[in-house]
């Protein structure tokens, strides 16, 4: 009996053990059919519960893994939905949708290689196959749209490289190092929030990615933050500590910030020549860096201007502007510059684009200065025709016209060709002209504020500068020199002058 019993377990033990797993076998559809619905109503979360427990209840079939691997993509979980791809064509290395989805998985992760192979494993189950076929073709794509963005790199042609980012994306969605590529040049370009927000992305994804850490850091130092750049560089370096770029980074972040400071602080201590040799050293650190190198250039235009290197402060305010056209600081401080070198057309040219930007008190105050100045530009100087500074003293200017006179006196000249007596002719009467308004309170207040003389009547036209030179050189008898016994002959004014103004 004892016999038996064991002959009988012998032979009910593989048909029970058939019959557990046809069961298992038959849930195990059931939960695939159950996944095949939830997917075709595209609640993919429900349908990957499914395809798993299908797993979970017969680990060995491919299908399974296909199904899910697809359930997989359609959530974006391309790395997961890889490993099931690939464990499908490893269980069942003929199964066609295996080896599709694993291409499209490596494809959209961005190895165009690997995707490659995998398509033309599909062909060689199905020569015929379109889907394949067109999937081969991106691939190919992206594997030239990659080689051309090298060479775009290469040549810091960086529009070029997100161009081609932004076409292999669309057939590589997940794939990490395009997008790192597409941030950096983004942040090269000045696209800060743009660069930004496809590096925040990604972190969210994954915080210790050193990528997209580097990227944060990289457009925080072009945007002059330097000291949170720098501790994205750190975190950068502390999860991949051979990362070059965050390495090279840091170490320029440091040493313009440095650089910066001190020629800020000769500046301050009024050192001019060390402050302007600082801030040359520091605009060589990194010629990427925008913001900084616009502040940097403008930091020594305003060196410049204390130089008296005027010429060289407009030109690096041109600088600064042309890195930051929003920069107003550098647009204030090169008007003033053109003030000072008297371009007031440029002057006011500056001071209208600051006064659109920004309509505050002061800047409408600077153009209406600027606007005035070039009104009395166009005019004729009389400071300059005496040859005397704007805050000339009464006596400065009576001593300045007493030269000139006598120096372009006609009775002076009369010997010159006529060519020289009509010049110098002119030059007496524009001294005339010029001492008549300087030396009167009321005229000289009205031409320094801008304002026309001949608005009071003062008609310029109407004034004789020989009766201006008999009224200043007339002896004390009074100014005119007609029926006055007394009076002085030019000639004599000249004799008395002479070692005073020659």
């Amino acid at each position: 009996a004892s016999q038996n019993n064991y002959v009988c377990d012998w032979h009910v033990c593989p048909a029970a053990l058939a019959i557990s797993m046809f069961s298992q076998l038959r849930e195990a559809e059931g939960f695939k059919e159950q996944g095949n619905a939830f997917y075709i109503k595209k609640d993919y979360a429900e349908a990957f519960n499914y395809y798993t427990k299908a797993i979970d209840m017969c680990p060995k079939n491919a299908s399974y893994y296909g199904n899910r691997a697809a359930t997989l993509m359609m959530l974006g979980r391309y790395r997961e939905a890889l490993e099931d791809s690939q464990q499908a064509v490893r269980l069942d290395n003929s199964f066609m949708k295996g080896h599709l989805r694993e291409g499209k998985c490596h494809l959209s992760l961005g190895n165009a290689m690997a995707a490659s192979r995998c398509f033309q494993r599909v062909l060689e189950l199905e020569n015929d196959n379109s889907q394949a076929q067109q999937e081969l073709k991106n691939a190919e794509s992206i594997l030239e749209y990659e080689r051309m963005a090298e060479i775009g790199f290469e040549k810091r042609d960086f529009r070029m490289v997100v161009f081609c980012m932004d076409r292999a994306l669309e057939s590589a969605p997940a794939c990490h190092r395009f997008k790192i590529l597409k941030a950096e040049c983004l942040a090269l370009l000045g696209r800060y929030p743009e660069a930004q927000s496809v590096a925040s992305d990604i972190l969210r994804m994954d915080s210790t990615n050193a990528d997209a850490l580097y990227v944060r850091g990289l457009c925080l130092y072009y945007e002059d933050c330097i000291d949170k750049a720098v501790q994205f560089f750190v975190q950068a370096l502390r999860m991949a500590p051979d990362h070059d770029k965050a390495r090279l980074a840091c170490r320029n972040a440091k040493a313009l910030k440095a650089k910066k400071e001190e020629g800020n602080k000769a500046f301050k201590e009024g050192n001019f020549e060390a402050a302007y040799e600082l801030y040359s050293e520091a605009l060589t650190i990194d010629p990427n860096n925008i913001k900084t190198n616009a502040k940097l250039y403008c930091n020594r235009a305003t060196v410049g201007s204390k130089l008296k290197k005027l010429e060289q402060a407009i030109e690096d305010c041109t600088k600064a502007i042309k890195l930051d056209e929003t920069y107003i600081k550098a647009y204030l401080r090169r008007a003033q510059c053109y003030m000072d070198t008297e371009l007031y057309e440029e002057a006011v040219r500056d001071y209208e684009k600051v006064y659109q930007t920004e309509k505050t008190k002061e800047h409408k105050h600077f153009l209406k200065n600027a606007q005035l100045e070039l009104k009395k530009s166009k005019r004729k100087d009389y400071y300059k025709v005496l040859g005397v500074d704007k805050n000339a003293t009464e006596d400065e200017i009576k001593k300045a016209y007493r030269k000139r006179a006598l120096l372009h006196h006609p009775d002076r000249h009369s010997g010159a060709s006529p060519e020289v007596q009509k010049e110098e002719e002119k030059k007496f009467k524009e001294v005339g002209e010029a001492f008549s308004v300087l030396s009167d309170a009321k005229k000289k207040a009205r031409y320094d504020s801008g304002q026309d003389l001949e608005d009071d009547g003062m008609n310029m036209g109407d004034f004789d500068a020989n009766n201006i030179f008999k009224a200043f050189f007339g002896g004390p008898g009074g100014f005119s020199f007609e029926g006055n016994s007394s009076a002085v002959s030019v000639q004599k004014v000249f004799e008395k002058s002479r070692l005073c103004i020659f």
